[in-house]
């Protein structure tokens, strides 16, 4: 099962980190050097990706402007010498192969609606969908590992990236049950978003990462809308289930919900300790603060 092509649902509010979002999409925030919309780029890049499709909505330009060259940028880089800034304003405007698409959602309608908006330009193929406010550390990364999994699957194969939740918070997220496991790969044996307290079938959260089959996008077109008023992309899997595998995929890394600030201000200490040239000073800085 080839992936080539991966949908970034960009159009948000961002609602949960406000006032910070009232001008800016959250996609933009930066942790450490980078916006949040480049580290799942990347993570999508390293994965195979040829295709990568935004999802994009009002005053969201400027991440098409962010993948975009920068002339001015680019010759005042060039004549000052800058080629370490230089070579990583590259790298981030150079993906290896195929394609950058962007189109627009008109209304802020769900998830699911978001991923139905890019149905004509993945087509009939299988696609990957990857949350931006949702970022995982580790290499390889969350898609990497997803689409090694999906090499071991059946062609019509959907699969969720999981992880566990303490059971007490299990009704605050998307939880699958499990089925026949082989490893960190499981039959998904039913999926129910935010089960009441003590129903959950598991601890076991769909997170930001999806692999799915072009057949959602018809399940999608009548969807009903589902929590909070929204066309639900969990309901439509529920839906899909019926005539397809799910597959749950227990990866490896450190899950950062970059959504809310708790988590955004998390994710800019985990990452800013794994950059060595970072890390001592971070750490020194940090102890200054821990004292009071």
């Amino acid at each position: 099962m080839k992936i080539r092509k991966a949908v970034f649902p960009v159009a948000g509010l961002g609602t949960r980190v406000l006032p910070a979002t009232k001008a800016m999409p959250k996609e933009m925030l930066t942790i450490v050097d980078k916006p949040l919309i480049q580290y799942v780029y990347d993570e999508a890049r390293e994965a195979g990706i040829e295709h990568f499709v935004f999802v994009t909505g009002r005053n969201k330009a400027v991440i098409e402007d962010h993948f975009d060259r920068m002339f001015e940028l680019d010759t005042t880089l060039a004549a000052r010498g800058n080629k370490k800034a230089e070579q990583d304003v590259l790298a981030e405007n150079q993906p290896p192969a195929g394609a950058t698409s962007f189109t627009r959602q008109q209304a802020p309608l769900g998830l699911g609606h978001a991923v139905w908006c890019a149905r004509d330009i993945v087509g009939n193929e299988p696609f990957a969908v990857v949350l931006p406010d949702e970022l995982v550390l580790n290499t390889p990364g969350c898609l990497k590992q997803m689409i090694e999994a999906a090499s071991k699957l059946g062609e019509k194969s959907n699969l969720i990236a999981v992880e566990p939740v303490p059971e007490e918070l299990t009704h605050q997220y998307g939880i699958c049950g499990v089925g026949k496991r082989t490893g960190k790969i499981f039959e998904v044996d039913g999926m129910v978003e935010k089960p009441a307290k003590g129903t959950a079938p598991s601890n076991l959260s769909i997170t930001g990462r999806y692999i799915l089959q072009p057949e959602i996008f018809k399940i999608l077109e009548t969807q009903e809308r589902g929590a909070g008023g929204e066309i639900q992309l969990t309901d439509a899997m529920i839906a899909l289930a019926k005539s397809q595998s799910f597959y749950g995929v227990e990866f490896e890394g450190e899950r950062h919900d970059c959504g809310s600030k708790a988590g955004f201000l998390r994710a800019n200490i985990a990452f800013g300790l794994k950059r060595p040239e970072l890390r001592d000073g971070l750490i020194a800085e940090m102890k200054k603060y821990l004292k009071g």
